[in-house]
């Protein structure tokens, strides 16, 4: 396949969209930037002028490791559409799409099935071998070790086996093109330039910058780190939470936790309990709003041997099974009337009664209440008990909902990654940045406890070793995916319309069909599709109902 027909078959520019009014760029899922290469150059220079030079090349050559894996995972993408050699080949045409250099595959004796592989390349127009030529003249040394190290990362990444490259020819060292080889880490027999692709092998001679970053480390006074456990966020609204949530610590006051359903109230208050001076006593939960009305009073207070039909034991409730510890209400405000004058009782003298039972007991119990209901408004309707608000409502803790946490859900997201990757057994790339922005844009009616679902179903739905793709999190949901500009054949952005109409007028021109044929169908179709309305199908067309009567009783006549 040529690689005019390989772009086109891929349909790669279709791949590439600008969404201007947002500043985002995006090939495929992955987010994108338009850099000058004088600026790149320029920070080059400064890896060279404030590093050993083993140290910069390293530094180079894992970045460029980092673009290839991701291009890689893009060919990936398109594995159905093509041959495994095809969707291989992208490699050189997405480097060379991204302005980086022109590279063709001069030879690649490459088996599948053993993952064994000897390629060549052939790089002209290196961006890099300009940069090096024009601050350092042309020495003896070869210099594209971004390019070599996206090469390395794409192959490693499609073979599932480390890839090495190699630089033999540069344009940096006077040679009229630049020519790259890889093979097997393991067959290069060459441990100092292995260790260059990884981070804790670079040799540390000259400027050790992980010598005089110790001594930082060192010089500043050691946090102890907060342990959050599975409380996950740095967001304002979070942090505000969080701080409340740390001083309520330090005492029994009753809290009060807010916030709409799934926005993790109880994950809230397991914290609380566990960082509070009972977190070695019992933490007992109970969904108010789970339990019928008829039951939840024995749930909550026990129940007394033949106390009502059924009851066929004495059994201790909630309050006296949390003694000692902390007892959370999750949907307090379900709680029917008989309940709630229970429970003020209990929470005013510090004894519970079982039903039919008139023996008190003494319960020493942090209560944590929860609610998403607005409970003033309950009390102005009749349907929650003033006095009983202002004893569970002592410290209230105001949780935000996912919408108002947008900068937590990359933490959040990882965070479920970590659970439920080894539950699955499944080995993740990561997320893509477009599933990520369309996480960030999502509405999140169902909050954390949403997120979490659909996280662990992408985890089960993602290829192995791939990434996790909008389709992966959201699958049928339209609207999400990624929107934009697109580019025409002739490499002009144009909103997405116009460059599919491009495409339209290449095939149409490309055809053997001459142009009046063309216009008559079309008048034809707008006249049907009007079902028979000149007038109508002439304000589709944008012309005048006489050009289209010309038109129809020209066709009809011919």
């Amino acid at each position: 396949m040529s690689e005019k027909r390989l772009i086109e078959h891929f349909n790669l520019r279709s791949k590439l969209k600008f969404n201007i009014d947002n500043g985002h760029i995006w090939l495929c899922e992955n987010r994108m930037l338009l850099l000058h290469t004088q600026a790149l150059s320029s920070l080059r220079d400064e890896l060279f002028s404030n590093m050993s030079e083993a140290r910069a090349r390293g530094v180079l050559i894992r970045m460029g490791f980092k673009a290839g894996q991701l291009d890689a995972q893009v060919a990936m993408q398109l594995y159905g559409a093509g041959d495994d050699y095809d969707v291989f080949k992208i490699g050189p045409e997405l480097h060379a799409f991204e302005g980086q250099v022109k590279a063709e595959i001069t030879q690649a004796d490459i088996d599948w099935e053993k993952g064994s592989f000897d390629g060549h390349v052939r790089m002209e127009g290196s961006w890099e071998a300009e940069a090096h030529i024009q601050k350092y003249g042309v020495g003896d040394d070869v210099g594209c070790w971004t390019l070599v190290g996206y090469a390395s990362g794409y192959v490693s990444t499609f073979f599932r086996r480390f890839i090495v490259f190699r630089e033999v020819e540069c344009a940096c060292k006077g040679d009229p093109h630049c020519t790259i080889i890889g093979k097997p880490a393991e067959e290069w027999n060459d441990d100092s330039y292995i260790d260059l692709f990884r981070m804790d092998q670079v040799p540390t001679s000259g400027c050790d910058l992980e010598e005089q970053l110790q001594q930082l480390r060192g010089s500043r006074p050691r946090l102890e780190p907060l342990n959050r456990g599975n409380l996950v966020g740095q967001s304002p609204g979070f942090a505000k939470a969080f701080d409340l949530l740390q001083k309520a610590c330090r005492g029994p006051i009753n809290v009060l936790l807010l916030g709409g359903p799934g926005v993790g109230k109880e994950v809230f208050a397991k914290w609380l309990h566990d960082n509070s001076a009972r977190a070695e006593q019992p933490f007992v939960a109970i969904n108010c709003a789970a339990i019928p009305n008829e039951l939840i009073e024995a749930e909550l207070f026990g129940v007394r041997r033949g106390a009502y039909t059924g009851a066929q034991e004495s059994r201790p409730g909630r309050f006296e099974r949390a003694n000692g510890g902390t007892l959370f209400l999750d949907e307090v405000g379900d709680l029917s009337p008989s309940a709630q004058v229970k429970l003020l009782r209990v929470l005013q003298s510090g004894e519970v009664e079982r039903l039919g039972d008139n023996q008190t007991r003494k319960v020493d119990v942090r209560l944590i209440a929860a609610t998403n209901v607005n409970l003033e408004k309950a009390i102005a309707d009749g349907a929650f008990r003033a006095d009983l608000f202002y004893r569970i409502a002592t410290y209230p803790v105001n949780i935000p909902p996912l919408r108002e946490r947008k900068s937590d859900i990359p933490l959040l997201a990882q965070a479920m990654l970590d659970k439920f990757l080894p539950l699955y057994g499944k080995s993740i790339s990561g997320i893509t940045d477009g599933a990520m922005q369309a996480m960030t844009e999502y509405k999140w009616l169902g909050n954390i406890r949403e997120l979490e679902n659909l996280i662990e179903r992408a985890v089960l739905l993602a290829p192995e070793g791939g990434p996790i793709e909008i389709e992966h999190l959201f699958p049928g949901k339209a609207g999400l995916s990624i929107s934009g500009a697109g580019l025409s054949p002739g490499g002009q952005v144009h909103k997405l319309e116009e460059a599919g109409l491009d495409g339209l007028y290449e095939s149409l021109i490309g055809s053997s069909v001459d142009m009046e044929t063309h216009l008559n169908r079309i008048y034809h179709m707008a006249v049907e599709k009007s079902g028979g309305n000149l007038t109508q199908a002439a304000k589709m067309l944008g012309v005048t109902r006489r050009q289209v009567a010309y038109r129809v009783q020209k066709e009809g006549g011919a």
